[in-house]
């Protein structure tokens, strides 16, 4: 969803494109109604653009089961102060792919 902040920088973005085109379509000879109508096709495109809801991914059953077994796993692998031992990652991926029920 846009935020208030999205719509108005879609706004500011409009009459800049308003101050900047329509002269210059006065001075070409291009008609303002076409102009105007490009800024707000582009304006409203990139509002549009922004609207879009992003679709989420649907976790999977096993997805779900390797996230719970890395989280308990992955603590054996770790140093006191948070940071990974040697190899410690990989150790703890594979640990938690065996426990979730191997790689399918």
């Amino acid at each position: 969803m846009p935020t208030d902040e999205d719509i108005r920088l879609a706004l500011r973005l409009r009459a800049l494109a308003d101050a900047l085109l329509v002269p210059v379509a006065t001075a070409t000879g291009l008609p303002p109604e076409l102009v105007q109508g490009f800024v707000e096709g582009t304006t409203t495109g990139a509002v549009a653009a922004a609207k879009e809801p992003t679709k989420k991914r649907k976790v999977s059953a096993y997805n779900r089961k390797y996230k719970a077994a890395f989280k308990r796993v992955s603590k054996k692998y770790k140093k006191k102060n948070g940071e990974w031992k040697k190899g410690g990652f990989k150790s703890a991926v594979r640990a938690a792919h065996k426990e979730a029920g191997g790689k399918k």
